[in-house]
């Protein structure tokens, strides 16, 4: 499969900062990037975008940035059609997921997951589980990382009770699996729209609240922990402006 591997690649990239509507661009020349000893070189079968890429492309963190021209994307899902010479988790065919930038905001890789091609350490990289398309494994790294994080730094714990605010989210739904399967939550309630309280109940939410029709602040029922999915995007934007 190594030898099938072409030097260039289909991409999107941009070679400046602004709006991604005027400075992404396709290119269909992109070197394929190269692959260091603790790496694979993944074929890329689907990625996901995150706020975290259009902060990028705006500039909000270019002091810790890579160089351009870049290629945006965290998130991917693909297979394994090269591997370094100390990798020993992974080998060709293996399909994968993962984040692929330790550190997202201290030197981002210069090549993402925007393209046909990504490399990425192997440490960083579990295997997709079998149950899960390659769609849907894409959309979960930044995700769930964020989800499991903040519950950790919250002294999350088996027993303790949670609330949810934005539960329908990205983040949100995340945070209320973790919680229940991961932490061992003994309640955990959500907050979100009319129209999203039977997916939190999908979810296994112990209580839905509409939020059009009732502030949690006035629920009679205190949580050990309340985890706001909407103030965790907000709060990592004004990180990048730090």
């Amino acid at each position: 499969m190594a030898d099938s591997i072409p030097s260039k690649m289909k991409a999107w990239l941009y070679n400046e900062y602004g709006n991604s509507e005027n400075v992404l661009r396709f290119d269909s020349e992109v070197e394929v990037p190269q692959v260091k000893e603790d790496q694979v070189l993944i074929k890329v079968v689907a990625a996901a975008l995150n706020p975290v890429d259009s902060k990028r492309i705006l500039g909000w963190f270019k002091v810790t940035d890579s160089p351009h021209p870049t290629v945006p994307g965290y998130d991917v899902a693909g297979v394994v059609v090269k591997v370094g010479n100390q990798v020993k988790k992974f080998k060709i065919g293996d399909e994968v997921y993962g984040n692929i930038n330790e550190h997202p905001l201290n030197y981002p890789k210069q090549f993402g997951t925007l393209a046909e091609y990504t490399a990425v350490e192997e440490k960083l990289l579990s295997l997709k589980p079998k149950n899960l398309s390659f769609v849907e494994a894409s959309g979960l790294p930044l995700a769930i990382e964020t989800a499991y994080e903040g519950l950790e730094k919250a002294g999350f714990s088996p027993g303790k009770s949670l609330l949810v605010l934005g539960g329908a989210g990205g983040v949100g739904t995340l945070t209320i699996q973790v919680a229940k399967h991961v932490f061992g939550a003994s309640r955990v309630a959500a907050t979100a729209s009319s129209g999203k309280l039977e997916l939190l109940k999908s979810l296994g939410v112990d209580l839905a609240i509409d939020y059009t029709k009732e502030k949690y602040e006035h629920l009679p029922e205190k949580f050990d922990v309340v985890y706001d999915a909407a103030a965790v995007i907000i709060m990592n934007s004004m990180s990048f402006m730090d």
